[in-house]
C-alpha cells in the first residue's frame, strides 16, 4: 500500500471488501457501480415509482429515496412492491437524516440505509463546546447506545448500510476537537465503523463527500489511510460531490472530484449529484466510468500499453492530503503566486480573426475600436504556423511554433513554443519567454533519461508545457512533476490536455478530470485544452448539444478551462452555486429557482451563493458559502450569511430580490454590466 492507493503511477483499482446490497455486489473489483437519488415526495408513491423507473432504465443500478421520518420510511415499503410488480427489483436506499427511529424501519424494508454520523445522534446547532476527554468518551458511548439497534437490524436483515459524511453536516462535537477538516470528516465516520465492527457487522459502505473537490478529495484518502492503518483493510467507497449544481459548473466540479479518485484506482460506487432530473445524473456518471473499460485490474496486465513503464516513485515531493501549491519562479505571468493562466488552443483554425477571439473572451467593438475582455478572457492564444493579421488586444499574447515566431516583428507580443529536443539546439530564442514542450514518457524517450531536463532547468525564460500520450496521461504528468520536484527545477508548468473522445459531456469529463487532478495536489501553472484533431471537433458539432456549432467550440473550451480552474479553486473568475440536487424534502422547484438566482448574480465574480432545498440540506452542507437561500417550509425561504441566519420565512415570491439586497447590504454585489476595456 503506497499512501492511499495501490499505484501513483498505474491504474490499479484499490482492493476492497465485498458487500452485498440485495443481489448486487459491491466492491473487491465488481464493477464500479452506478447510483442517483430521486427527487419525488416519498409519500406520493407513483410519482416516486415512476421516477425510479426511469433512473433504472438510464442504468442506475441503486436507487436512493428521501425517508426524513417514519411515515416515509413506512411507505418505502409501498413503493417498494409496486417496484416488484412492475418488474423492477433494483435495490432500494433509505437516505436518512435526524431520525434513527425511520431508519430502523427503512433497515427492515430496503436493501440499504444512509446514515450521516453528523445528524444521525449529534446535532448541528453551530455551538462551540469544549469537551473534556471524558466527556468526548461519554459522547461516544451515547452514540454507541443509539446506533447500535440499527446495526443488529442491519445485521439480521442483510440490510447494506453507507456511512455517509457531509463536510458541512460535521456535529458541533466533531467541530470542536477537529474542526471543519478532512480529518473531522474521517473521525466522524470511524466512530460509527468502529461501533459496526464491534457488532461484527461489515455490510459497510463510506462516503467522505463535500462540495468543494479539494475537501472532498482529501478525506477520501486520509479516510482509506485511516482504514488500511486501524484495521488493515478497506471498505467500499460511495464518491461524490454534494451539490455540485447544474450544467457544466456541476459536471466539471463532480469529474474533478470523483475523477481524481477514480484515477488513482479508489470508488466502488458513484453518484453524480446534479441540479436536474435525477436520470440526468446517469449517462455523466457512464462518461466517468467509460474511460476506465479498456483498463485492467493490474495496468501492467495490458498489452502493448505504455503507462505500466512509467518509471514508480520513490519518494512524494507532495502532500496528497493537504494543499500546498508547487513552488515554482514566475516566467512573466506564469508561475510564483499568480494565478494560472489560460492558453487557447486556435491553432486549427484556418484564419484568425476578431470574430475568433470574441470565443476566448475578447470582444472588439469596430464603432469605439476598443476591445471588450471578459473575466473570463484566455491569457495567450496558440496558433501554430499562423500570425494574426490585425491589432491584438493590449493584455493577449501569441504563442507559435519557432519558424514562425522568428518572422513576427513583435517579439514581445509572440513568443515560440519548442519540444524539449528543440529548444536545447534552437540558435534562436525569446530573451524572456520560450514555452518548452515535454511528452511525458512516451515510446521515443528512455524511462530514466532526464537528460533533456538539464536544458531548460532552471532556465529564467523556460515554461515548460507537460502532456502525455500514454492511456494513463494524469499519472505521466504527476510523475514528471515529481521528478521535477525531486530535482529543484522551479519551472513554471502548463498542462496540455487534448481530448479523443466525442460528446460535449465526454470531453467536459476529461479535461476536467486529467487536469483537475494535477491542480487538486497544486501541481500546474496553467493549462491548455484541445482536441486530437479535426474529426474530434465536428463530432462536437455533430453529436454534441445544440449550443455547440463549430463556431462555438473554442468559446466552450475556454469557458470549460476557467470553470475547471474555478472548481479547483486555483483561479476564481465568476460566481459560483452551491445547490443541492433536489430530494423528496425540496420545499421549491429547486431547477427555476437556481436559474433564476443565476440569472440576476452570474455577474458577481468570486462569490459564493448556497441554493439548498430544504432545511435538512440547508445550513450544514452550506458551510462553504458566503449567502445562503434555503427552502424553510412551504412557500418559505430562509437567507443566510455564512451560517448565520438574516431573514426567515421570507415569502418565495420574493425571496430573490430579499437575496439581492442582502447581497448589496454586504457590500457583495456590483450592478452588472462593468466590463474591462482596452
Amino acid at each position: 500500500m503506497q499512501l492511499y492507493c495501490e499505484s501513483l503511477t498505474e491504474y490499479k483499482r484499490l482492493p476492497t471488501r465485498e458487500v452485498k446490497i440485495g443481489h448486487l455486489l459491491l466492491g473487491n473489483f465488481n464493477p464500479i457501480r452506478v447510483q442517483t437519488m430521486t427527487t419525488t415526495d416519498t409519500m406520493d408513491t407513483i410519482a416516486t415509482v415512476e421516477q425510479s423507473i426511469r433512473c433504472i432504465e438510464a442504468g442506475s443500478e441503486l436507487v436512493r429515496i428521501t425517508a426524513p421520518s417514519k411515515k416515509e420510511a413506512e411507505n418505502l415499503l409501498v413503493i417498494k412492491n409496486e417496484l416488484n410488480k412492475r418488474g423492477y427489483h433494483t435495490p432500494l436506499v433509505a437516505d436518512i437524516h435526524f431520525t434513527p427511529n425511520a431508519a430502523e424501519i427503512a433497515a427492515r424494508i430496503v436493501e440499504k440505509v444512509r446514515v450521516n454520523p453528523g445528524n444521525y445522534v449529534d446535532k448541528k446547532k453551530f455551538e462551540q463546546i469544549d469537551y473534556t476527554d471524558s466527556e468526548y468518551a461519554e459522547e461516544i458511548d451515547r452514540i454507541r447506545e443509539r446506533f447500535t439497534p440499527l446495526v443488529k437490524i442491519c445485521k439480521e436483515y442483510g440490510t447494506a448500510m453507507r456511512i455517509g459524511t457531509n463536510h458541512g453536516s460535521l456535529s458541533d462535537r466533531i467541530m470542536s476537537r477537529y474542526g471543519d477538516t478532512p480529518t473531522g470528516m474521517v473521525e466522524s465516520a470511524m466512530e460509527f465503523l468502529r461501533i459496526a465492527r464491534d457488532e461484527q457487522y461489515h455490510q459497510i459502505i463510506l462516503s467522505m463527500k463535500a462540495s468543494n473537490p479539494q475537501v472532498m478529495v482529501q478525506a477520501y484518502r486520509l479516510l482509506v489511510q485511516s482504514m488500511m492503518t486501524e484495521f488493515q483493510e478497506c471498505y467500499p467507497l460511495h464518491l461524490g460531490v454534494t451539490e455540485a449544481g447544474d450544467g457544466e459548473d456541476g459536471r466539471i466540479k463532480s469529474a474533478i472530484g470523483i475523477g481524481t479518485l477514480l484515477e488513482d484506482g479508489i470508488g466502488d460506487t458513484i453518484r453524480v449529484s446534479l441540479t436536474e432530473d435525477p436520470e440526468f445524473e446517469i449517462p455523466v456518471c457512464k462518461d466517468l466510468l467509460k474511460r476506465y473499460e479498456s483498463r485492467s485490474r493490474h495496468e501492467s496486465e495490458a498489452v502493448g500499453d505504455r503507462q505500466s513503464g512509467v518509471p514508480p516513485i520513490e519518494k512524494i515531493t507532495y502532500n496528497p492530503f493537504q494543499y500546498q501549491r508547487r513552488e515554482t519562479f514566475a516566467v512573466d505571468n506564469i508561475g510564483g503566486k499568480q494565478v494560472p493562466v489560460v492558453i487557447a488552443d486556435l491553432s486549427k483554425l484556418e484564419a484568425i480573426t476578431p470574430e475568433t477571439l470574441q470565443s476566448v473572451g475578447y470582444g472588439y467593438d469596430e464603432a469605439t475600436d476598443k476591445w471588450n475582455i471578459s473575466d473570463a478572457a484566455a491569457d495567450y492564444i496558440f496558433t501554430g504556423n499562423k500570425l494574426v493579421p490585425f491589432a491584438l488586444p493590449g493584455t493577449l499574447k501569441v504563442i507559435t511554433y519557432p519558424a514562425t515566431w522568428a518572422t513576427a516583428t513583435d517579439k514581445a507580443k509572440y513568443l515560440p513554443i519548442f519540444s524539449d529536443s528543440g529548444f536545447a539546439s534552437a540558435p534562436l530564442k525569446s530573451d524572456h519567454l520560450n514555452f518548452v514542450m515535454v511528452d511525458c514518457f512516451n515510446d521515443e524517450t528512455p524511462i530514466n533519461d532526464y537528460t533533456f531536463l538539464d536544458a531548460l532547468a532552471n532556465d529564467p525564460t523556460v515554461v515548460i508545457c507537460l502532456s502525455s500520450t500514454n492511456q494513463n496521461a494524469m499519472q505521466s504528468v504527476r510523475r514528471m512533476m515529481v521528478e521535477l520536484q525531486s530535482r529543484k527545477i522551479k519551472n513554471p508548468v502548463v498542462l496540455i490536455t487534448d481530448s479523443n473522445w466525442q460528446t460535449p459531456d465526454e470531453h467536459l469529463i476529461h479535461f476536467a478530470t486529467e487536469t483537475g487532478a494535477l491542480l487538486l495536489e497544486g501541481l500546474g501553472d496553467g493549462i491548455c485544452l484541445g482536441y486530437g484533431g479535426k474529426a474530434q471537433m465536428e463530432n462536437i458539432q455533430v453529436t454534441g448539444r445544440t449550443y455547440l456549432p463549430i463556431k462555438d467550440i473554442y468559446q466552450f473550451t475556454n469557458n470549460t478551462a476557467f470553470s475547471i480552474l474555478q472548481a479547483t479553486r486555483t483561479r476564481i473568475s465568476k460566481t459560483e452555486y452551491i445547490s443541492c440536487p433536489s430530494c423528496g424534502r425540496t420545499l421549491f422547484d429547486l431547477q427555476e429557482t437556481t436559474a433564476k438566482i443565476r440569472s440576476v448574480t452570474n455577474h458577481l465574480k468570486g462569490v459564493k451563493i448556497a441554493i439548498m432545498g430544504c432545511i435538512v440540506n440547508g445550513p450544514g452542507e452550506m458551510a462553504d458559502a458566503d449567502f445562503g437561500y434555503v427552502g424553510s417550509g412551504p412557500g418559505k425561504i430562509t437567507l443566510y450569511k455564512g451560517k448565520e441566519v438574516v431573514k426567515r420565512n421570507v415569502d418565495s415570491n420574493i425571496a430573490v430580490e430579499e437575496l439581492v439586497n442582502l447581497l448589496k447590504d454586504n457590500e457583495a454585489w456590483v450592478e452588472p454590466g462593468s466590463i474591462t476595456q482596452n
